[in-house]
């Protein structure tokens, strides 16, 4: 798998993605909308910062409670590369990998909005070059890696069509 390199976008502990990039809280809004506006209640003006290729680092139990794939697919709108957490919620971290977004589990403490953030999900290393941070964590599994290269588990299952759980 691919390095991954991007900014450095901070969110804090417990963000529910139900209710940050959820079309139940905006009745009538559609996904492209809803990803212009999403994680302002917790950080006004986030989504319209956030560019294309930028890494979300968020705190502990990111997407708590969330159980919509929704969510991820509105990150994928906001063009986010990956997700470092030191802890997600468990329906959101598979929704992710389902969808092909990198989650990492990681120690997220001194890396500030803007950080050059560098992840090798292959190596599991993490890498903020300027604060000289380099966190070593599990690389995400040879399975996984697959996942996210085809782009998640569906356009996995089309390429592979004869894959085998064993």
């Amino acid at each position: 798998m691919n390095i991954i390199k991007g900014s450095a976008r901070v969110l804090g502990d417990e963000v529910s993605t139900d209710i940050h990039c959820s079309s139940k809280y905006l009745p009538g809004k559609d996904t492209a909308y809803i990803a212009t506006v999403a994680f302002d209640q917790v950080s006004p003006g986030f989504a319209k910062a956030f560019k294309k290729g930028d890494v979300l680092v968020a705190g502990k139990n990111f997407g708590i409670n969330s159980s919509r794939e929704q969510a991820v697919h509105i990150m994928h709108q906001m063009g986010v590369a990956a997700i470092v957490a030191p802890s997600f919620g468990r329906q959101f971290f598979r929704n992710a990998i389902n969808n092909g977004l990198a989650v990492i589990e990681c120690d997220t403490s001194g890396i500030s909005a803007g950080d050059a953030i560098e992840i090798d999900p292959s190596a599991g290393r993490v890498v903020v070059a300027a604060r000289n941070i380099t966190r070593a964590v599990p690389p995400l599994p040879a399975a996984v890696q697959a996942l996210l290269a085809a782009g998640g588990l569906i356009p996995f299952l089309q390429k592979n069509p004869d894959w085998n759980l064993g």
